[in-house]
């Protein structure tokens, strides 16, 4: 996998993105992270810790309609036992947004009890807003602030300055501006970031990603394939991943003169599913795993 090319540019940008955090860590009272709840730790710059210190934080697990609902409780109690407080949402549907606003007030409730003590009643709450590209940050803010201010877009680094968002009464967030990478050190990482779609499918190949995938799932979540790809019977733990491509794609009619698999269409085939939770709702990351 092409890991390489996505990350020439990453060491001259995260240094401006983190200085540009640091900076902003002084204008707010909390930090608010999103991150792929079907990968959680893939999903997030392990330099976020250091940068943070200790902010108060809140984790939020978005595209929790795709992921694994066991996999997502286990990992709020995770974070739970690790003094960070989460919850799951999802930015399309709106399903757990609600859930913000008391999560952040629960978190600071003893900031703001000092606040109230000290005569600034409704002292205005200010979070900033992190997470890598695709995570969905953009769509968080434009959620919360019930308009289209934040840029929604694939392409990194639309953000160029500081930008709040006024979400409530008394509550702001921080936008901020730059781009925050995820490290592709690790190569389950990348494929794992591939999968998702936080990768672009340009600057992999296609195949080879499809078959880990299925060698992934056919690992932690075997009935899902099966069923989605109507294998009945058939045992499918010993098969490598081009050899389940074959067989999904030639169950799908995916032919091509010869009798040979569309093995290229089937990939697109099963990726998009996967992305799309098509073939159930699945968790690539568990906790302790």
């Amino acid at each position: 996998m092409s890991e390489a090319q996505t990350i020439q540019w990453f060491p001259g940008h995260m240094t401006r993105t983190k200085r540009q955090i640091e900076k902003s860590l002084k204008l707010v009272d909390a930090v608010a992270e999103i991150v792929d709840a079907r990968i959680p730790v893939s999903s997030r710059n392990p330099d976020l810790n250091k940068l943070i210190q200790n902010k108060p934080r809140v984790i939020l697990l978005n595209k929790s309609d795709m992921a694994d609902p066991v996999q997502t409780a286990r990992w709020i109690d995770y974070y739970k036992q690790n003094n960070i407080r989460a919850i799951a949402i999802d930015c399309r549907s709106g399903k757990g947004i609600n859930g913000f606003i008391p999560l952040v007030k629960d978190v600071l409730r003893d900031r703001i009890a000092t606040w109230e003590a000290k005569g600034m009643v409704g002292r205005q709450i200010r979070v900033m807003v992190v997470g890598i590209p695709n995570v969905g940050k953009s769509s968080l803010i434009n959620r919360l602030s019930k308009n289209s201010k934040a840029n929604v877009e694939d392409r990194p680094g639309v953000t160029r300055a500081n930008q709040w968002f006024s979400i409530a009464k008394g509550f702001d967030l921080l936008d901020t501006p730059g781009v925050l990478w995820p490290k592709f050190d690790d190569k389950t990482v990348g494929e794992h970031l591939a999968f998702t779609g936080a990768v672009k499918d340009e600057v992999v190949d296609t195949e080879y990603l499809a078959g880990r995938l299925l060698e992934v799932l056919r690992d932690s979540y075997p009935n899902d394939v099966k069923r989605r790809y109507k294998l009945g019977e058939i045992d499918i733990s010993g098969q490598k991943g081009y050899e389940l491509l074959e067989l999904i794609g030639k169950k799908r009619g995916m032919l091509i003169s010869g009798g040979e698999v569309d093995t290229e269409r089937a990939s697109i085939m099963i990726l998009d599913e996967f992305r799309s939770a098509k073939l159930g709702r699945i968790s690539l990351e568990q906790v302790g795993k």
